[in-house]
């Protein structure tokens, strides 16, 4: 994975950095935020029939661990989905579980719970919250269209479709209306859903709402008029 420009932006009174690979920085504290891991996808779809290539797991920590690298977080935070269902952490093999460790070594470890994965991953490092406040910018998985307030959060893996010289172009992206961000998904396997469809009603501001959308190797700055879907 080559290290991409990130882009900086002012979110809750704190500068944020987006990275293209899908992670942001909270330049405040140095906390590296990804959400939607969901490592062991494949895996947990093998014991239900459905057979899915072994390696997600492998492929998405690589990646992470490259970003850590990169920016050398004082804290992680990982938003919640981190693992494809409850019990996938207890199937990580012993290196994956060494992998994390000298990850999160000399940093603090912020697991968020999921609805994927609701319950602690007690035996990894780190610590678990429902949700946890930095700032005054509330951090949880799933967002809530009642809070009024600044939050990031996961769990809808965004994305945005534009026109670019008469095609369309798909990518994930960072939504945001300057008071709700929700993050794309990191996991390898995991999927997207447009930010036009209707599961997004009523989280964000219209007129506001930009999609950073993922680059290969830096940010795009989306409005909402020119995206796919809004702009009519």
């Amino acid at each position: 994975m080559q290290a991409g420009k990130s882009l900086e932006i002012e979110f809750g009174g704190d500068e944020l950095l987006l990275d293209p690979a899908g992670v942001l920085i909270i330049k405040s504290i140095n906390a590296l935020v990804v959400s939607d891991l969901h490592l062991e996808k494949g895996s947990s779809f093998a014991r239900r029939g459905q057979f899915l290539p072994p390696y997600d797991t492998v492929a998405t920590l690589t990646r992470l661990a490259t970003l850590i690298h990169k920016y050398n977080p004082s804290m992680i935070v990982s938003l919640g989905d981190s693992f494809h269902d409850d019990e996938a952490s207890h199937r990580l093999g012993d290196e994956t579980i060494e992998a994390l460790q000298a990850m999160t070594l000399d940093r603090e470890m912020i697991w968020i719970t999921g609805n994927h994965d609701p319950s602690p991953p007690d035996h990894l490092p780190g610590q678990c919250f429902e949700e946890i406040e930095i700032d005054k910018i509330v951090l949880r998985h799933i967002p809530d269209a009642q809070y009024k307030n600044h939050e990031i959060s996961g769990h809808f893996h965004p994305c945005a479709k534009v026109q670019v010289r008469g095609k369309n172009v798909r990518r994930p992206c960072f939504a945001c209306d300057g008071t709700r961000m929700i993050m794309p998904s990191f996991g390898v396997l995991t999927g997207g859903l447009n930010i036009s469809d209707r599961a997004f009603n009523g989280l964000f501001h219209r007129n506001n709402l930009r999609a950073y959308m993922q680059g290969k190797d830096r940010v795009f700055p989306i409005a909402s008029g020119n995206i796919s879907g809004f702009g009519q």
